[in-house]
């Protein structure tokens, strides 16, 4: 593990989780909990094998994570975060709505997970209709669709489907996230290939508080 070699806790904290990786390992098991070698390089792809098993090896090191043996009759190695590790969700929670306005841009070679998108919307959405009753919004997009259950003040997402969304949006990921921030139109999001099937006025519960970006595309 390389270091910078300062007496400064924020150095010394880049030592642990600074290097390319790591921190979306973390990512992975705070957004999966304890997941096998094969479910951790499904969601880091590009990452080689040999590098994987490095970064666990160092995180390990770190105390940032710990093996478990799985429950029978799964005969395996699950990686979960420790205490120390969990400490670190707030970290992600923050450079997540930091890096907001860097979704601009999708180039045509950056991969998309559902669970990556599922959870940044959970972080940045809120809910405008504290008073109204519960609406629930699908999303069809990347590998696998997300639900999003808006109501009491509080936004949840999950992956899945329902059969009875109250709007379902299908299409890329961008115009879509453009479309539930509140930083793009409908018809702007449609021309951009997004299909929609049930009540659009439900998207008017969501937004956020960051307007100085616009997601196009």
């Amino acid at each position: 593990m390389r270091s910078y070699d300062e007496y400064c806790s924020l150095a010394k904290s880049l030592d642990v989780i600074g290097d390319r990786w790591t921190l979306l390992i973390v990512r992975e098991l705070t957004l999966r909990g304890a997941c096998r070698y094969t479910d951790l390089r499904n969601g880091l792809p590009g990452i080689a094998t040999n590098l994987l098993a490095d970064r666990l090896r160092e995180l390990e090191h770190a105390g940032v994570i710990a093996r478990e043996d799985a429950p029978p009759p799964i005969a395996t190695t699950l990686f979960r975060l420790t205490p120390r590790g969990e400490q670190l969700r707030p970290v992600l929670e923050d450079l997540t709505r930091w890096g907001l306005p860097l979704m601009t841009e999708q180039r045509p070679d950056d991969a998309v997970r559902s669970h990556w998108l599922a959870w940044a919307l959970e972080q940045m959405l809120v809910d405008r209709g504290t008073d109204a009753s519960a609406v629930t919004v699908q999303i069809v997009t990347g590998d696998q669709p997300i639900v999003i259950e808006i109501g009491g003040g509080a936004v949840h997402s999950r992956l899945g489907r329902v059969d009875d969304a109250d709007v379902t949006l299908t299409g890329p990921p961008m115009p879509i996230l453009g479309l539930l921030l509140g930083l793009r139109s409908l018809p702007d999001a449609e021309a951009s290939g997004v299909e929609y099937e049930g009540n659009p006025a439900v998207l008017d519960r969501v937004g956020t508080d960051t307007t100085d970006t616009e997601l196009a595309g």
